[in-house]
């Protein structure tokens, strides 16, 4: 059986839902962002509403519509790219999408946009900012590695995207950076 799950955007959260999972006496045989494979078939309605108070305690919500698991699926996938690869980010989202969702782009940005309010574009922008923040934060890149890594154009165009969501240019906000990280979820 497979669970797919809202906000579970990093390792803490997996361990956190994983230890849930067995506290229920369920067997998780994969927990990754997003997403649980269960080797039960098929859980009682009373085991589920166990789970989802519990995942609504830890903060998370269990997805059970089609659409939301796409959307929920969209966000996971991207958060995975800019906050958890290992390489640089050069990717062409609209064919990566496709390409790990098996739908087309144009629909995924259409149901992405009607619900969220916003483009999947505009996602990503949001997601690499947050990820700006944190190498700002941990001081080991200049800013021209983080062009790099994230796969602007040039450390202007970093910047303008950063000034323009945040309000601050990159070394403005290096300078009083204390408090202005969003939780991923909430992005």
């Amino acid at each position: 059986m497979q669970i797919h799950i809202k906000h579970m955007v990093c390792q803490r959260c997996v361990q956190a839902v994983k230890a849930e999972m067995e506290l229920l006496g369920l067997n998780p045989l994969q927990v990754t962002l997003g997403e649980v494979v269960l080797q039960e078939e098929h859980l009682p309605e009373s085991t589920l509403n166990e789970l989802d108070n519990r995942l609504i305690a830890l903060g998370f919500e269990r997805v059970d519509d089609r659409k939301t698991r796409l959307i929920t699926q969209i966000k996971t996938f991207v958060i995975q790219q800019v906050h958890h690869a290992t390489t640089s980010l050069k990717i062409n989202w609209s064919d990566a999408l496709k390409e790990h969702l098996h739908y087309d782009y144009n629909y995924l940005s259409a149901l992405f946009s009607s619900v969220e309010g916003i483009t999947i574009e505009q996602y990503i922008i949001r997601q690499k900012v947050e990820r700006v923040k944190e190498l700002l934060v941990y001081d080991e890149l200049n800013l021209s590695e983080i062009a790099d890594k994230l796969d602007y154009s040039s450390v202007a165009h970093l910047s303008n995207q950063f000034k323009k969501v945040t309000g601050l240019t990159p070394s403005a906000f290096k300078k009083s950076h204390t408090g202005m990280r969003k939780p991923l979820d909430r992005v």
